[in-house]
């Protein structure tokens, strides 16, 4: 694994979670493609500093949302499908900013209109 993971843990947030949504991230972004591998729990334990079993805890998590796959021999690897709909949110998330800018809307009205989209999973009224 190429990219850097960090805990902080003065945190409120678990340690787990903290690693799981880190290589959520790192794969959303793509800086992790898929097939690439991740280090051991072992490894990846000794260089965060943790207890085997709370890096354990975040690939289960990771392999259960399909982010990972985890094989004999091959180890812990981004899974191939992991990546599709955090692009495809990527690109449309691109587009609206565009839009939005285009529109003229502040940064604020923007993530607004998108929060109120998200909380309601309504489609807004077409004009």
């Amino acid at each position: 694994m190429s990219v850097r993971l960090d805990v902080d843990l003065t945190s409120g947030v678990p340690v787990y979670e903290q690693v799981r949504a880190q290589v959520v991230g790192h794969v959303a972004t793509g800086r992790l493609r898929p097939g690439d591998r991740l280090p051991t729990i072992r490894a990846l334990a000794t260089d965060l500093g943790l207890a085997p079993g709370t890096v354990a805890r975040a690939f289960r998590e990771l392999e259960q949302a399909g982010v990972v796959v985890t094989r004999r021999r091959s180890g812990t690897v981004v899974a191939a499908d992991a990546a599709p709909a955090q692009a495809q949110a990527r690109r449309a998330a691109a587009d609206y900013a565009r839009a939005a800018r285009a529109a003229g809307l502040s940064t604020d009205e923007a993530v607004a209109l998108v929060r109120g989209a998200l909380t309601t999973g309504d489609d807004p009224p077409t004009v």
